[in-house]
C-alpha cells in the first residue's frame, strides 16, 4: 500500500490527540541523565517550567521539525497547542518538513497539520523578504526556533535559523531560540572557515566547519556579527549542560534530525566525512550507517590500511563492502571503509575527513571530485581541493586553515553561554 504525505501525516492525529489530552504543563520527569544523577534541561523544559512567561501576550509561531520533542517524546507543538497559556498560531517547517516526511532536498509544502489544525508554512530555500512575507502573512508576533543541530557548518538547519532571524527582523517580529545540546560537544571549533565568496545554503557565513556551539550561541553570533541589523533576540538556555558532554549525557531521546542522521554516532563523524559528498565516492547514503561507511566500485583494502597507518587519534578503519539502496552506486556492491570511533574525546572528525580524502586519492586511481566542485562549497574555499590535488598530506592541509580558525575561535568566545 502506498501512502501519500498527507495520509501519512493524518495517521499521527489520533495518537497525538490522546497524548495531548493527557498533557500537563511543563514536561514530564524522566530517569536522571548526565553525570552523578545531574540531568541537563533543554531550553523548552526551562521555558515550560517558567509557565511560558516569555511568550505571554504574543501570537507565537514555531520553526521546528521532529527533533522538537520533550523528554517523554511528545512534540513541543502538540504540548504548547494543548496549553492555554500559549497562543500558538502557526508552525514553520524546514528541509524535510515539520513532521519529517520529506527526503534530503525536499519539504512538505503548505498544509494544515492534521493533529493540531495549525497552519504549517514551508521555509525551505526561502530567505530575505519572501520569508519575511510568510512571517507577516502568518500573523505571529514572535517566532520561536527549536531544532536539534549536529554541530557542522553544512547542516542546513543552522542556516534556516540564520534566514529566519533575518526574515523576522525584516518583518518586525521577536525571535526566541530554545537551546538544545550540541551532540558532539561544544569543546572547540575545528576545520576551515568559510570564505564569503563560497556562501550557499550549506554555509551562509564565515564559521568553522565544526563550529562547537549550540544553536542559541550561534543565534547570538549571527545577531552580533552577520545579520544586516540585529533582530530582537532572546535565548532560553539549557541548565546543567557542560561543553565537554556528548549527547548521551543529556538523557534525551535521539530523534534523527534528517533521514540520513540516524544516530549520535553518525553526528560524531559527520563534520568530516560529509566531505565525501564532494567526491565520486559514496558517503554511505542508502545504508544503515550513512557517513560512517564510505566507498566506491574498485576500492579495496589498501584504503583502510593506509588510513590506519596514519594512527589518527580515537578512530580505526575497517575494510568494508556494502551495496547502497539509493544515492551513489545504488544496488551495486562497493568497497571502502567503515569508521569505528573508539575514543570520542580524542577523535577529530575534520582532520579524519581530510586524512580519508588524502588516502583515498592515493590508493584508488578512480578518485575524482564532483564535477561542480561541490567540495569547495563544503570546505568553504578552493584550498582543500587544490592542496590535495597538489599532493599535500593531512598535516599540510590542516595547517592551511589554522590562522583563520584561530580568528574565528576568538570571535566565537564572546558568544558562548556555557562552561
Amino acid at each position: 500500500m502506498t501512502l501519500s504525505r498527507r495520509s501519512l501525516l493524518a495517521t499521527t492525529a489520533a495518537v497525538t490527540a490522546a497524548t495531548t489530552a493527557a498533557a500537563t504543563t511543563g514536561t514530564a520527569q524522566a530517569a536522571p541523565g548526565g553525570h552523578g544523577g545531574r540531568r541537563p534541561r533543554t531550553g523548552f523544559e526551562n521555558l515550560a517550567d517558567d509557565g511560558y512567561a516569555l511568550l505571554g501576550g504574543q501570537k507565537v509561531g514555531v520553526v521546528t521539525n521532529p527533533t522538537g520533542i520533550t523528554r517523554d517524546v511528545r512534540h513541543i507543538v502538540d504540548v504548547m497547542h494543548a496549553d492555554d497559556r500559549v497562543d500558538l498560531t502557526a508552525v514553520f517547517g524546514p528541509e524535510h518538513g515539520f513532521r519529517g516526511t520529506a527526503q534530503a532536498g525536499g519539504s512538505e509544502g503548505r498544509y494544515d497539520d492534521p493533529a493540531t489544525g495549525l497552519p504549517v508554512y514551508d521555509t525551505y530555500l526561502k530567505s530575505g523578504q519572501p520569508l519575511a512575507d510568510i512571517f507577516t502573512a502568518s500573523g505571529v508576533d514572535t517566532v520561536v526556533f527549536d531544532i536539534q543541530d549536529v554541530g557542522a557548518r553544512f547542516y542546513t538547519y543552522i542556516w534556516t535559523l540564520f534566514d529566519c532571524m533575518e526574515a523576522a527582523r525584516l518583518a518586525g517580529k521577536r525571535f526566541v531560540v530554545l537551546d538544545r545540546p550540541n551532540p558532539v560537544t561544544g569543546r572547540a571549533a575545528l576545520g576551515p572557515v568559510l570564505h564569503k565568496e563560497f556562501a550557499t545554503f550549506v554555509g551562509r557565513q564565515p564559521i568553522a566547519q565544526a563550529h562547537g556551539m549550540t544553536v542559541a550561541e550561534l543565534a547570538r553570533l549571527f545577531n552580533g556579527e552577520f545579520l544586516t541589523a540585529p533582530v530582537p533576540l532572546e535565548t532560553v538556555t539549557m541548565s546543567g549542560w557542560k561543553r565537554s558532554e556528548f549527547f548521551d549525557a543529556s538523557g534525551l531521546p535521539w530523534v534523527p534530525p534528517s533521514p540520513n542522521m540516524p544516530t549520535p554516532e553518525c553526528a560524531l563523524v559527520y563534520s568530516g566525512t560529509c566531505l565525501f559528498e564532494g567526491t565520486n565516492l559514496s558517503e554511505g547514503r542508502g545504508t544503515t550507517r550513512p557517513f560512517e561507511l564510505l566507498g566506491a566500485e574498485g576500492v579495496d583494502g589498501r584504503w583502510a590500511a593506509a588510513a590506519n597507518g596514519l594512527d589518527l587519534p580515537g578512530v580505526r578503519f575497517r575494510e568494508a563492502y556494502f551495496a547502497p539502496t539509493f544515492s551513489k552506486f545504488q544496488g551495486k556492491t562497493v568497497g571502502g571503509v567503515q569508521l569505528h570511533v573508539h575514543d570520542r574525546a580524542a577523535f577529530d572528525p575534520v582532520r579524519t575527513g581530510i586524512a580519508l580524502l588524502v588516502t583515498a586519492k592515493r590508493t584508488w586511481d578512480g578518485f575524482a571530485w564532483r564535477s561542480d566542485n561541490w567540495i569547495d562549497k563544503l570546505t568553504g574555499s578552493t584550498r582543500v581541493r587544490t592542496m590535495i590535488d597538489a599532493g599535500a598530506d593531512t598535516d599540510e592541509v590542516v595547517g592551511g586553515w589554522e590562522r583563520e580558525l584561530a580568528a574565528f575561535r576568538r570571535t566565537r568566545r564572546q558568544y558562548l553561554l556555557y562552561r
